[in-house]
């Protein structure tokens, strides 16, 4: 899924375009299994038949699927993998955050572990073991890594780009301009062979831009 497109339809804004609008002519029917966040690029899965859409249900609910996500984060993290176990309240406030609250929130976990680091900003592979609403946007938020680009909770709203990179992008643009979050691949169990399979989604063109440049510097100019 490209980021910007909806995996459902937006209640608020009913012709928008959703995956299963763009992809309905070319495969109906569909069925939706999961969602991703709007500007969450990657791997989604969609099931095609009424006993498909059951089963891959069933491996969700209990928690038989294995997603990995790529995010880029603000801070050097002084640890190379932790589980972050904080409970979860989802949809609080007007803004419909989830926040961290002992008392009040759902168990959730997030397994993260550092892939790279760039100084100011470190590449995080994030696998959550439950699915809670905007679940690693929130734990890297609360544990002071807040996904570059993620405003909603905490990060700058973009990465401009320096004029210490020219020839990228014209003068002003932005890099990266919504999360940097990516469903890298997912693990399940086919519904019609019943074999394991991973399906996975190459990095986006503008979380590639900027890693390249990430790792082109030691200590690049991005505010």
């Amino acid at each position: 899924k490209p980021a910007g497109l909806l995996a459902i339809p937006d209640g608020y804004d009913p012709a928008a375009p959703h995956v299963k609008a763009v992809l309905s002519p070319h495969y109906e029917p569909l069925w939706i299994v999961h969602r991703l966040d709007r500007y969450t690029s990657g791997v989604m899965v969609l099931a095609r038949s009424t006993s498909a859409h059951r089963q891959l249900n069933t491996q969700f609910q209990e928690r038989q699927v294995k997603k990995t996500y790529i995010a880029l984060v603000m801070g050097d993290p002084d640890w190379d993998c932790k589980v972050v176990d904080s409970p979860l309240r989802e949809n609080v406030g007007r803004r419909h955050r989830t926040f961290v609250n002992q008392q009040n929130g759902k168990p959730s976990i997030t397994r993260l572990r550092v892939l790279d680091r760039f100084g100011s900003y470190c590449l995080i592979e994030a696998s959550p073991e439950t699915g809670r609403r905007h679940q690693i946007r929130a734990h890297l938020s609360a544990e002071g890594f807040p996904i570059a680009g993620d405003s909603l909770y905490g990060s700058k709203p973009e990465i401009l780009r320096s004029d210490n990179f020219p020839g990228e992008l014209p003068s002003g643009e932005p890099l990266l301009n919504r999360p940097g979050l990516h469903a890298r691949s997912i693990d399940l169990e086919h519904p019609v062979t019943h074999k394991r399979s991973l399906f996975e989604a190459p990095y986006p063109r503008d979380i590639m831009l900027v890693l390249d440049i990430l790792r082109g510097r030691s200590h690049p100019d991005l505010s």
